[in-house]
């Protein structure tokens, strides 16, 4: 089966210092009100073909009578597939997902017949580091760039038509891929249709339309049945699960809401294989998202030593005083 980066890691949970969480205060993601999952929801949109991607998200937003909306990668009009949409006090995690790995299914049309083996053999240059040159519509800089493509395999090949898989690093234009795959092959190639698969941790397995999302709020609006829309709209802590994680005692939470660094003293357990300089998701022991912040030590150096700043906060996404102020006895 073919991986992102991040899938590849397996991580386990370390330790620190065991300690409950009072139920007085915050709330497990999962027992939420609609109304709180709306304020923090995140949706794995299937996109279809027409729309821009900001549209979409647009349509979101009217759809839940919300006041922000904000996706997490932007799809070309004519390509359909995985977009996740973040809402309200999800919106600040959008920029975790846009640097996230992606995976796309592509149908690539050859302009002559070319064999089969050939197809295969020059299909293994364009995985590693590949150099692309930006495309003139692009709405970046054009120049020569690389990104990393993780794995490419070819799902079927019927005549001048190739289908394949690809993973790659974000910001990896496809459509210039097959381009150059054509100028290697000599035959010249262009791009079908193109289905984004994956967008970090969302995936096709579990994706929904506009329409799901419609008629699943009208029918909480209507009929008080929350299940459906439980079902489409998932806490905002999902949109981090590719990141490292690490749980803090419950007399750190409001601190960090407040603008503190995380220092070693406040955790109590921490996932492996975390490296300095690592994106990290900082949660409470209810598993509620505090933050997300940049790494000053890794898994090891954290375990070890008893002081010390593990993680400056970039972000905070929970409110202040959803936990007590803790004095220092």
């Amino acid at each position: 089966m073919e991986e992102l980066p991040f899938e590849k890691i397996k991580r386990t949970i370390l330790i620190k210092r065991k300690e409950s969480t009072d139920s007085k205060y915050g709330c497990i993601p999962e027992k939420r009100s609609v109304e709180e999952l709306i304020n923090r929801g995140i949706i794995c949109l299937n996109k279809p073909e027409g729309p821009t991607s900001h549209i979409v998200s647009e349509h979101v937003k009217k759809i839940l009578n919300c006041k922000k909306s904000a996706h997490g990668g932007t799809l070309d009009p004519r390509v359909s597939g995985v977009l996740p949409i973040m809402i309200n006090k999800s919106v600040k995690l959008s920029q975790y997902l846009l640097l996230a790995g992606k995976e796309y299914v592509a149908l690539m049309h050859l302009h002559k017949d070319v064999e089969k083996e050939e197809i295969i053999e020059t299909s293994k240059e364009f995985i590693g580091k590949i150099e692309q040159q930006v495309p003139v519509k692009s709405a970046v800089k054009r120049q020569k760039r690389f990104r990393n493509v993780y794995y490419l395999k070819i799902l079927e090949i019927d005549g001048k038509d190739v289908l394949f898989k690809v993973g790659c690093e974000a910001g990896t234009y496809i459509r210039t891929l097959i381009h150059n795959w054509g100028q290697k092959l000599k035959v010249g190639a262009n791009m079908q249709q193109l289905v984004r698969t994956k967008a970090g941790p969302f995936n096709d397995k579990e994706w929904y339309s506009l329409q799901d999302l419609q008629d699943a709020f009208l029918d909480y609006k209507e009929n008080k049945n929350e299940k459906e829309l439980r079902r489409v709209i998932k806490p905002y802590e999902y949109a981090v699960s590719h990141l490292p994680k690490i749980w803090v005692f419950d007399a750190t939470v409001d601190p960090l809401c407040h603008g503190s660094r995380l220092n070693i003293p406040g955790i109590s357990k921490i996932e492996s294989d975390i490296k300095k300089d690592d994106a990290v998701a900082v949660f409470t022991l209810k598993n509620e998202l505090i933050g997300v912040g940049k790494s000053e030590l890794t898994s090891e150096e954290i375990i070890k030593n008893e002081k010390g700043i593990a993680i400056n906060m970039d972000i905070i996404g929970m409110d202040i005083n959803v936990y007590p102020k803790y004095k220092k006895e």
